[in-house]
């Protein structure tokens, strides 16, 4: 499956992460791709998606208040979520070839937000990691309007400002510098979909 790209080139995804931390591609791809994506982003079988949970390692455990949503990591044996991990590909050694940020690998999973859930203002890059460099959210929501919820809110490095409001409307992508910006999912009045992920570098102690 060949993937139809809008001509957005890598170094203005470049210029915009070095100016101001985040970029907001409003519709990455064309044709039915998208559509596609939606169709792989459903829970039509109970074994695929779970409760996603929070903190490391034996600490890790579900708690719907702070964090609502189920997932499910993409399957490069898909032909779909491997025409989508391919395209990241060539954007991690694209930016790698323009800002030398020495991404390695790309990890990335489908997230369902249930009606009324949320995930409460967290950061990407995990206590004791630094790993995840770059985050990314492509929004698989068709026929989102102003007031369902779901924004994504991006906070200043320090203290409560607001950067960003990003509404989850279907085909737009955010990235945006993980160790940079808290952020939060508000809570949707209708199911919410996205394909969430992360470039990382080696980890660093």
């Amino acid at each position: 499956m060949i993937v139809s790209a809008l001509p957005i080139s890598t170094e203005i995804i470049a210029a915009h992460l070095t100016r101001v931390g985040y970029i907001v591609l409003p519709a990455p791809f064309q044709g039915t791709f998208s559509a596609q994506l939606l169709a792989r982003c459903h829970d039509d079988n109970h074994g695929r998606f779970h409760a996603a949970q929070i903190g490391r390692g034996d600490a890790r455990k579900q708690i719907g208040a702070i964090r609502g949503d189920v997932t499910s990591w993409l399957d490069g044996n898909d032909s779909v979520d491997h025409a989508y991990l391919a395209w990241m590909e060539e954007l991690r050694m694209g930016l790698n070839a323009v800002l030398f940020l020495g991404l390695f690998d790309y990890e990335c999973h489908y997230a369902i937000y249930r009606s009324g859930t949320g995930y409460a203002r967290h950061s990407d890059v995990l206590a004791g990691r630094r790993s995840r460099i770059l985050s990314t959210v492509y929004y698989l929501n068709e026929a989102w309007q102003v007031g369902d919820g779901g924004e994504l809110i991006l906070f200043a490095p320090v203290g409560d400002d607001i950067i960003a409001t990003v509404n989850p409307t279907f085909g737009t992508m955010i990235i945006f510098l993980s160790e940079s910006f808290p952020h939060q999912v508000l809570a949707a009045q209708h199911s919410r979909r996205s394909i969430a992920g992360w470039f990382r570098v080696r980890e660093i102690s």
